[in-house]
């Protein structure tokens, strides 16, 4: 059939199913195509926490959307284009996000009336008036799979688990995606049963053979390649972005790498990436808890590495002593923190910006760290050499403040040049620094950045005293003296306060905005799109982002006092609003959601727009 070839400059595509139907799978496969072909993307995998939610069910369900595009994109989109529903509860947990006019696909097979009975249907919405509004695609996915199958030599259960297969042959005909290395993933995924792959292969040309055939679907769409940098690029999640970071830093300082982790959800694809790179000089322990991961990795840092432990909320909250013990040490360690849904276990699979007080203020007595926070995915990458850098340099523990959102979407990113990276060797105490000659200071410090020697246990002659007691200034003996004390409770803080960071960029294209939203971390991408729609629309807006949060830029107070209006989205209850308030005295607007999903870029154009109109 000679069908109508369409061009479209943006598609969010959502497939949703089970948690069990292999809609991750599916995703990350099409996202992958989709990059082949220079779009730019933004992803936004959304699943349950348990490992097998209950089959059917509304909390069941798990989704991942792509949005890709012929230009700049900056989120993974608000609403859907394409819902794939692969079962009733999949379509009613989705159904309120799609526009009107959405193209639906539907699994016909699952609309069974026990399924439709499980998520409250007492008909099916397939016979009924309530999707007149969408375009709805009645699809047997689960039997036509089957039967495309029958020659295989696969049982029936696994014939039937390859219809994620046939749903993405479908929508990869349906938007032009190549699909050569689909198929090659499949061969390496299922390498050990070569009948598995067979059925996948076959699964998925069904399904393209199916869209170029069947006269449902009657258009097929192209989107065009985006215009970007030249480069080399590949599509990359944040947690992937921000274990490379781990690894260049690691080979920018010529020091092995070490990390000490507890498996602990978003953060465990760091550990399980970590692992395979010990050719780079990365040595990966799992332990048997946070406290002595991070003891571990603090060790390592003593010992003359890299030291780093990755984490989400409740780690942080165990590995408090631990960090104070950094603090007091003054030795570099890295600790990324990938935020989650709290309090306590909270919500492990989604998202929140909750513990950048925590990050700030919470350890015992003063013990101020620096903070960092990754505004994409791909920045992760950057963001993690910048920590390592701090810390190798002022001898500090780093917070690196990543989220869900980042963590596990992706976006295009551009390899950089290695030798581009910043230099990050450091030299080691080799010989007494005494005025004597003969004697070793541990706490005589570089008065341009404040830092301690690094002396590794066993060089000759530099044996110190180590410990969590305080230290007396340059020699680190034990010392409760109260003078010195409130010396090096002073010091310590000065070395992070006076850390040079780059000034707070300020994009403000007109120079006449009056309203400055102010963002940290994954917000960007959703504040930076709703900037951009008010702009389109003739409303004049400026936005800044902070990655460094401790310490802040030298430049804030005077960006914040030039605009009649500062806004500041967060997915917590207003966190850096009040640090902004307290230390710059400026009446910043909160705009706060702890729903355990990002901002959509439609609802704070509204919020920002009303903030306009009362300037």
């Amino acid at each position: 059939m000679n069908k109508q070839i369409r061009q479209l400059d943006r598609v969010v595509i959502r497939f949703a199913g089970d948690s069990g139907d292999g809609m991750q799978l599916t995703g990350d496969r099409f996202t992958s195509e989709t990059a082949q072909l220079g779009n730019d993307i933004s992803t936004l995998p959304n699943f349950p926490a348990e490992i097998r939610a209950p089959a059917g069910t509304l909390p069941g369900v798990s989704s991942f959307q792509v949005h890709f595009a012929d230009y700049d994109i900056l989120t993974p989109g608000d609403a859907p284009n394409v819902l794939v529903a692969m079962n009733p509860a999949a379509l009613k947990a989705n159904l309120a996000d799609l526009p009107r006019g959405a193209d639906i696909i539907v699994n016909t097979d699952e609309f069974t009336r026990r399924n439709l009975a499980k998520v409250g249907y007492a008909t099916s919405p397939l016979d009924d008036d309530s999707l007149a509004g969408y375009v709805v695609h009645p699809v047997a996915l689960t039997s036509m799979t089957v039967g495309a199958l029958a020659e295989n030599d696969v049982s029936k259960k696994d014939a039937e688990r390859a219809k994620n297969m046939f749903a993405l042959g479908l929508l990869s005909w349906m938007y032009s995606r190549p699909y050569e290395s689909t198929l090659r993933f499949l061969e390496r995924k299922f390498a050990a049963r070569p009948e598995l792959v067979a059925a996948n292969v076959a699964a998925f040309k069904a399904g393209w053979n199916f869209g170029e055939t069947t006269e449902d679907f009657a258009v097929r769409y192209e989107v065009k390649p985006a215009r970007m940098q030249p480069g080399t690029y590949r599509n990359i999640t944040g947690n992937a972005a921000l274990s490379l970071g781990i690894v260049a830093a690691g080979v920018r300082s010529g020091l092995p790498v070490f990390l000490g982790a507890y498996p602990i959800t978003p953060a465990s694809d760091i550990l399980h990436e970590l692992s395979k790179h010990k050719r780079l000089g990365v040595v990966t322990m799992q332990a048997e808890d946070e406290i002595a991961a991070i003891g571990a990795a603090l060790g390592a840092s003593y010992g003359g590495a890299l030291g780093v432990t990755t984490t989400s909320g409740p780690g942080v909250a165990l590995k408090g002593e631990t960090i104070s013990l950094a603090v007091a040490l003054e030795l570099p360690l890295l600790i990324v923190d990938v935020q989650r849904a709290g309090p306590s276990t909270g919500m492990p699979t989604k998202t929140e910006q909750a513990d950048l007080n925590m990050a700030l203020f919470g350890r015992h007595g003063e013990a101020p760290v620096a903070v960092i926070a990754p505004k994409s995915p791909a920045d992760c990458f950057h963001a993690a050499i910048e920590a390592a850098r701090i810390a190798l340099t002022y001898r500090t523990p780093v917070i690196l403040l990543s989220d869900n959102y980042v963590a596990n979407g992706s976006e295009p990113w551009l390899l950089p040049d290695v030798e581009s990276l910043p230099d990050l060797r450091v030299e080691f105490a080799t010989a007494p620094n005494g005025e004597d000659g003969t004697t070793f200071l541990p706490y005589l410090r570089d008065p341009e950045t404040l830092a301690r020697p690094w002396a590794i246990p066993g060089t000759p002659g530099l044996e110190h005293r180590i410990g969590g007691l305080e230290k007396a200034d340059k020699t680190g003996d034990i010392s409760y003296d109260p003078a010195n004390h409130d010396y090096m409770v002073r010091t310590r803080a000065a070395r992070i306060e006076t850390i040079p960071v780059p000034d707070v960029e300020v994009d403000d294209p007109d120079g006449d905005a009056r309203v400055l939203v102010l963002g940290w971390g994954s917000t960007y991408g959703p504040i930076g799109a709703a900037c951009r729609g008010l702009r389109q629309r003739g409303l004049s807006v400026a936005q800044a982002h902070l990655r460094h949060l401790a310490p802040m830029p030298a430049n804030l107070g005077q960006v914040l006092r030039s605009y009649d209006r500062v806004v500041i989205p967060e997915m917590n209850l207003g966190q850096l609003a009040h640090v902004i308030r307290a230390r710059y005295l400026i009446d910043a607007i909160g705009y706060n959601q702890v729903r355990g999903l990002p901002f959509t870029a439609a609802e704070l154009e509204t919020m920002l727009e009303e903030v306009l109109k009362n300037v």
